[in-house]
């Protein structure tokens, strides 16, 4: 398949304008992109809903997300960032036009969680000041294009990933502790669990590492020019630390307000927007404003990385979106916000987009795993750790069980 002749020439809206920018600065602000992207609104929901349904057995679910996302990184963000090359054009030297249906897939599946994110965003502002979810929508996408369209966003998009990364993961910790939760169940459930729910899990898997998420940040280093397999363990180890600590603390605070002593009522937390009544219960008036402006701020950048990241699929396979893929991506934005509006459930399609891309999952991550083996994809002399192999199939394998299993139940979400 022939591949655009500058398609790894060229950064995408986030290659650095700076030359002189330090290592660790483009890493981390890979690793946040990253992590930014995997704690939107979806994460924050999806996780606040299924701690509800099943309370301290969900910390098994946690647990396998958590084992699952560090395989998925490390074995993409590695092969990646050997190879040169965008996912998409591994994929192509693998099986030529693989490359063309995983960006397809990933696009589709980036348009979906993308719907989610502005319907988040929207949850947010909502959250914040009372808008209605619809006017916030439309509100969040004019302001989302308006920071894609700054010619300094690559520098803009790494501080303010990095500062709200931090300012989540401190209030966070502060609602776990006003919570809190029963932490010696949650261990204990960790490891023997009462109840496991395969679709929860697959969901859980796909709104922290399904679709465009697996790339995000890998393909940030590659319009970096960062191409060090050790720098890129490093910057998905950190990506991957931020996520988790996130993932951990979310759910010991919304396992804070839900669990109950027995022969007490059960907490039941407002359907319309649960990861803000959680906060509310677990910190006041003032936690439930702060998580609003957090929601808020979380929605816009995962529409930025969203948008970016599934048009970069789309880059190196076709000249005219290289052409003009800034208003690729404010189409992706502007369309994904007209298909939210329309079907105005937010929290709905937080839940199903998390399941779409856990489906892409097995799809993706096969691909960069049979180009670790290719001498064309990686070169002569890159070994891939056999550790990091074994693990990526076994995740292949067990994500597309999952996704098999979970498949019916899917569509229900919006019966």
């Amino acid at each position: 398949m022939k591949t655009h002749p500058d398609a790894n020439k060229k950064g995408g809206v986030f290659m650095e304008q700076n030359k002189g920018k330090s290592t660790l600065q483009v890493l981390l602000g890979a690793a946040f992109l990253m992590a930014t992207s995997a704690i939107g609104p979806g994460f924050l929901t999806q996780t606040t809903v299924f701690t509800q349904q099943l309370l301290a057995s969900a910390a098994f679910a946690i647990a396998v997300t958590i084992a699952v996302t560090a395989v998925v990184q490390l074995n993409i963000w590695r092969i990646i960032c050997v190879s040169k090359l965008r996912a998409q054009d591994v994929a192509n030297r693998v099986v030529p036009g693989l490359g063309y249906l995983l960006a397809f897939a990933v696009a589709l599946g980036g348009l979906a969680f993308n719907v989610g994110n502005v319907g988040g965003a929207a949850l947010g502002l909502n959250t914040m000041v009372g808008l209605d979810v619809q006017a916030g929508a439309a509100v969040s996408a004019a302001i989302a294009v308006f920071i894609f369209l700054n010619k300094d966003l690559g520098k803009a998009m790494d501080r303010f990933t990095q500062l709200l990364g931090f300012l989540m993961i401190a209030l966070m910790l502060y609602v776990a502790f006003k919570a809190a939760p029963p932490v010696a169940l949650a261990a204990k459930e960790t490891v023997m669990p009462s109840t496991v729910n395969w679709m929860i899990i697959l969901t859980l898997i796909g709104g922290t590492v399904g679709g465009y998420i697996s790339f995000s940040g890998a393909h940030r280093l590659i319009d970096a020019g960062v191409h060090d397999v050790r720098d890129a363990t490093k910057s998905a180890v950190n990506g991957i630390v931020v996520t988790s600590i996130m993932r951990i603390l979310l759910f010991l605070a919304v396992l804070g307000v839900v669990y109950v002593a027995a022969g007490q009522p059960a907490v039941v937390l407002d359907a319309a927007n649960p990861a803000a009544d959680a906060f509310r219960k677990g910190a006041g008036e003032v936690g439930y404003r702060m998580f609003g402006v957090v929601l808020w701020a979380a929605g816009v950048t995962s529409v930025i990385g969203a948008s970016y990241t599934s048009v970069s699929f789309l880059r190196s396979l076709f000249a005219a979106v290289d052409h003009n893929y800034r208003w690729w991506m404010i189409g992706f934005i502007c369309t994904s916000t007209a298909i939210n509006i329309f079907i105005a459930r937010p929290v709905a399609l937080l839940i199903v987009a998390g399941s779409i891309n856990g489906l892409i999952l097995p799809l993706a991550l096969a691909s960069i795993l049979l180009g670790a083996y290719k001498k064309d994809v990686v070169g002569a002399e890159y070994r891939h750790p056999a550790w990091l192999t074994a693990t990526g199939w076994v995740v292949v394998v067990f994500t597309l069980w999952m996704g098999v299993k979970a498949l019916p139940n899917i569509m229900k979400i919006f019966s």
